[in-house]
């Protein structure tokens, strides 16, 4: 069996028509957003279930990204 390999998806990919190539880069962009957006809802749901049962405190947004600035 054949394992997809970056190297060879590039390699095909660049043998597709122009159009068809802007066609699986607009599917590619879509997909990932789909998938980060699947990531950021299933995080959300964990922070909030976290809030609720009192392992977070409420914080200002201005307090965090000062902290988040410092910690680099």
């Amino acid at each position: 069996m054949n394992t997809p390999t970056l190297a060879r998806g590039l390699t095909d990919a660049g043998q597709l028509p122009a159009d068809e190539r802007e066609i699986l880069e607009d599917l590619l962009r879509q997909r990932r957003g789909e998938a980060w957006r699947g990531e950021t809802a299933v995080e959300a749901k964990k922070a909030s279930a976290a809030f609720r049962a009192g392992k977070l405190k409420a914080q200002s947004a201005d307090g965090v990204i000062a902290r988040l600035r410092a910690a680099k």
